[in-house]
């Protein structure tokens, strides 16, 4: 998984040059691109939470020999210095989970945003 910080890529020259105030990010815990910068936990809003994040995924039925070796080798990218430079330059963080951590965190995030569609009657158009 790949807590992206795609919105605050865009704003960083201005918060870094202090023409924009970041007054918390909506990850679960800080960002090593703001470290400074509180939760919203932190800053008093314990429960907002919301992050951009992107996965690999593979077809039902990949044989777990095959899963396994891909994701030793992403590991293995994503840990070499000028990968991971990269993506935290971005203000995005490699969360290197197990396939199985990472199904488990997929079936939360369905399950946590499939109840405010929900609660907010959102219908597709």
């Amino acid at each position: 998984m790949c807590p992206s910080g795609a919105d605050l890529t865009a704003s960083r020259a201005a918060i870094k040059s202090g023409k924009l105030r970041a007054i918390a990010v909506t990850a679960p815990a800080r960002l090593a691109m703001f470290p400074d910068v509180p939760t919203t936990a932190e800053a008093g809003l314990p429960g907002i939470e919301a992050i951009v994040w992107n996965g690999i995924f593979v077809p039902a039925g990949t044989p777990r020999p095959v899963i396994q070796i891909l994701h030793r080798e992403l590991v293995k990218a994503y840990n070499a210095p000028d990968v991971k430079s990269q993506v935290l330059n971005t203000g995005s963080e490699v969360a290197a989970d197990t396939p199985e951590e990472f199904a488990a965190f997929v079936r939360s995030e369905s399950a946590k945003w499939g109840k405010v569609i929900r609660d907010a009657n959102i219908k597709a158009e």
